[in-house]
């Protein structure tokens, strides 16, 4: 039997964090990773197509992550995402919780093994 293949998105304003993730995600033979640093870009993309998970930073320009959650859970109520996030305001961490997102990641990221850990988890509810 075939493991599934996930898709998942990747929105982050950091060309770094991107390119890290994605090479590391896309090494895995479980994930296709669709990477984007312009939020307004990626919701277009995350509307129109179906992704198993989305990786989705709190702080960007132009919309920000909340404003992108909130966006994304109207048209899409059951849609996975988990916030990334390196300033951990307790307060977007909260409203991001409250706009349905299943988790969130501290950067820089302790391990990129916690991580997929935690990916995994989120992807297995």
């Amino acid at each position: 039997m075939e493991e599934k293949v996930y898709k998942i998105a990747i929105v982050d304003d950091e060309l770094e964090i991107l390119s890290l993730l994605d090479r590391y995600l896309s090494k895995k033979d479980k994930y296709t990773v669709s990477t984007f640093s312009n939020p307004k870009v990626a919701l277009d993309s995350c509307i129109r197509d179906d992704y198993d998970l989305i990786l989705l930073d709190i702080m960007m320009p132009q919309l920000s992550g909340v404003e992108f959650l909130e966006q994304i859970k109207e048209k899409k109520a059951k849609q996975k995402v988990c916030m990334m996030t390196a300033y951990s305001t307790l307060d977007k961490v909260l409203k991001s919780h409250k706009e349905g997102a299943e988790n969130y990641i501290m950067k820089p990221f302790s391990s990129l093994q916690a991580l997929d850990e935690k990916i995994e988890s989120i992807l297995n509810k």
